[in-house]
């Protein structure tokens, strides 16, 4: 079960900020920083899928325990973690500091993700999977650090970081995406693409702390997404496409900024309009940027997206979370909970809207999207998952 204490924790990294020590045209954030790390992850997974060892699973845990780490070390400058990191002993001592400190809020979710969390900084021994993580987060540091050179190509430390990054990137030239990212410039376009989320704010015309990006808010979907998969039982192709699905949600709104919800709902039609405008920006400007074998799987992630769908027979049909469940719940059916999706995202808004009443934010929206929430999913179940009782936690 998915705790209220887990939730604010996964919110902290939305005040982490990054490169404070250097000039910053814009905020860097964590949150931003994991989720675009979680993008390029899928980018380069892609060109991997036929590597020996190579695991979807791996690949999806591995970035969320990453993310939980960097939860608990917030103020270690990254060449001191690294450094701790070449000292075994030493590094074994933080990891269980790490441990302890989040075991509290890892423990609800069962023994066996407890464990494998515990597991994998244990057994570090690096992989295909970790190398796709570990090239992902290379990418999306150097992605923050051009903007941050271009600020101050003199300042302190910007020679010696820029030249880290350099050969840090030849490290990686043996992953097939890091290849691809060097050769066609449509590839780096869509990460960039993708990067732009971190710069559109959620409830943008409100003032919140704190603030979420729109990418940010798709990476906790895609948790949120995936842990509640891990719950209900879920097959490995259900609970990887729950996670993906929630990673890229809401990526056309890099074509059409976030719309809220009330605004979708005031017009008649308004909604399905945007929506038909999305799927033909989507068309024009995204779709071409990605590789044959990724372009059809992102429609599924970002048209209907919170559709319950699976595949009978090469076709595809739309089902429910509980006919998935009890019908469906096989990889050769590809199965997606639209409806599990859709209600992590509505967690998400909620306790956005609840943190910002807590940091004494009084905007009427914030009240109002609270008791919303509060009173739809008071007593839902859906696929089996209680809601109610997380909502309840924070009444």
């Amino acid at each position: 079960m998915i705790s209220k204490a887990l939730l604010l924790k996964i919110f902290d990294a939305a005040n982490m900020q990054r490169w404070n020590d250097k000039i910053r045209p814009v905020e860097l954030r964590e949150l931003d920083k994991q989720a675009h790390k979680m993008v390029i992850s899928y980018f380069l997974g892609k060109f991997e899928e036929q590597s020996s060892g190579f695991d979807w699973i791996r690949v999806i845990e591995g970035g969320i325990f990453e993310f939980l780490q960097r939860l608990v070390l917030t103020d270690l400058k990254p060449q001191v973690f690294y450094k701790i990191r070449e000292d075994a002993d030493k590094y074994r001592q933080l990891n269980d500091w790490v441990f302890k400190r989040l075991d509290p809020i890892l423990s609800p979710l069962g023994k066996e993700l407890s464990s494998r969390f515990r597991d994998y900084f244990i057994d570090d021994e690096e992989d295909v999977n970790r190398r796709v993580l570990g090239a992902a987060h290379f990418y999306a540091t150097k992605w923050e650090f051009d903007i941050i050179e271009r600020m101050d190509p003199g300042g302190y430390e910007i020679e010696e970081i820029k030249s880290g990054l350099q050969k840090k990137q030849e490290e990686f030239y043996d992953l097939k995406g890091i290849q691809q990212l060097a050769l066609y410039e449509k590839y780096r376009n869509f990460i960039d693409l993708c990067g732009q989320l971190r710069f559109q704010l959620r409830w943008s015309h409100t003032h919140r702390l704190p603030k979420t990006s729109v990418l940010g808010h798709m990476l906790i979907v895609a948790v949120l997404s995936y842990l509640f998969s891990l719950e209900i039982g879920a097959c490995r192709k259900r609970g990887i496409n729950n996670y993906f699905n929630g990673l890229f949600h809401d990526l056309p709104e890099v074509l059409t900024r976030d719309i809220i919800s009330p605004v979708k709902r005031s017009i008649e039609g308004l909604d399905e309009m945007i929506k038909e405008y999305e799927r033909d920006q989507m068309e024009k400007e995204v779709y071409g940027l990605l590789p044959d074998k990724c372009s059809e799987e992102m429609r599924m992630f970002t048209e209907n997206e919170f559709a319950s769908v699976v595949t009978v027979n090469g076709s595809v049909k739309t089902v429910t979370s509980e006919e998935i469940g009890s019908s469906y719940n096989k990889d050769e059916f590809n199965p997606r909970d639209g409806e599990i999706i859709k209600a992590s995202d509505e967690l998400a808004a909620f306790v956005e809207a609840y943190m910002a009443i807590e940091n004494g934010m009084k905007a009427r929206e914030f009240s109002e999207a609270k008791d919303f929430y509060l009173t739809k999913f008071d007593d839902m179940t859906i696929a089996g998952i209680d809601f109610g009782r997380i909502y309840s936690d924070f009444k």
